[in-house]
């Protein structure tokens, strides 16, 4: 009985019909050989990640030529409107010359009292050239940032020069530090003080000096009286000198002091020791003189010695005087 049934029981197992050997001619693994992973789901844990199929050469040559042309292309010439604007914004001209703030020169041009080139500018935003355009606010010109300008009170024993061959103090011994080269405007005597200008601007320095312009200067003089009434009559009709008539524009006592006085005389000539002259001319040799003014410029309590820049609106007065 028992070798029957264990012939029955592996003629069983081999006939082929069996549960397992189905799953196993269908590919499916049995029960207790299935794996599960982390996800819960069969297959032995997680998904497999899909690769992209591999490109060929030829494709990433293409590639690669596409790339090179891109980057290998001239730059773009954009047009002007899109480039970046020429010169420097109006407000800022103006406010490194010395008229306040960016925000005040802006509401200088709200005003409408900035020009350029002759025309009033209403807008912001405007550009400019400070070396080509010419710039004014309230009718005087404004001061490039390239030009200098320099009052000097010259004291008495210093020579009219920039430089001098004998080695005496000159007036290039007050401005030794500037880069760029200065001109005296006119000249003082050696023994005379006061007030002389310092620029590099060419063409002021010339017409500030030219008779055609009649720029006047006022000097004040010592002298020794009296002085008879009609002094300053005489000095405005014209005093004969050797090289011709000299004429005062203006003539007052500014002090008297016993036999001291102390006369102002404005005039407009250019001649050398004009003033020192007329008054010997008319039997009152000068004992001082000192220069007080030149055009718009006026000496002040600057002191002896001592050198100042110029403000812009000194300079723009300067060149309304002689046009420019």
């Amino acid at each position: 009985m028992r070798s029957s049934g264990r012939n029955s029981n592996r003629n069983y197992r081999g006939a082929g019909n069996s549960r397992d050997d189905r799953q196993r001619r269908a590919g499916r693994p049995r029960p207790e050989e299935r794996r599960y992973g982390q996800g819960g789901g069969p297959g032995g844990g997680a998904k497999k990640k899909r690769t992209a199929p591999a490109r060929s050469r030829e494709y990433d040559a293409q590639l690669e030529e596409r790339n090179r042309a891109r980057h290998d292309k001239p730059a773009v010439r954009l047009p002007k409107t899109f480039g970046e604007a020429e010169g420097e914004r109006l407000q800022k001209v103006l406010a490194r010359a010395g008229l306040g703030s960016r925000r005040a020169c802006e509401e200088l041009i709200d005003q409408g009292r900035v020009e350029v080139n002759g025309k009033v500018v209403h807008s912001q935003g405007r550009r400019v050239d400070p070396e080509k355009d010419e710039i004014k606010v309230d009718g005087l010109t404004v001061a490039t940032q390239s030009h200098l300008f320099f009052a000097l009170n010259k004291p008495a024993g210093v020579v009219s020069s920039m430089e001098d061959p004998d080695g005496r103090q000159c007036l290039g011994d007050y401005v030794q530090n500037r880069e760029t080269r200065l001109f005296h405007v006119g000249r003082l005597d050696t023994e005379t003080e006061g007030l002389i200008l310092l620029t590099n601007h060419g063409e002021l320095a010339h017409r500030l000096t030219h008779p055609r312009y009649g720029v006047t200067k006022t000097y004040l003089a010592a002298i020794q009286g009296p002085i008879p009434r009609d002094l300053g009559k005489r000095l405005k009709d014209g005093v004969p000198l050797e090289d011709g008539y000299a004429r005062a524009d203006h003539f007052r006592v500014v002090e008297n002091t016993g036999k001291n006085y102390l006369v102002e005389v404005t005039l407009h000539e250019g001649r050398k020791h004009i003033v020192r002259r007329m008054l010997a001319e008319v039997g009152f040799p000068v004992d001082k003189l000192v220069r007080t003014g030149f055009g718009p410029i006026v000496l002040g309590d600057q002191k002896s010695g001592w050198l100042r820049r110029m403000t812009n609106t000194e300079v723009g007065r300067l060149m309304k005087e002689v046009g420019l």
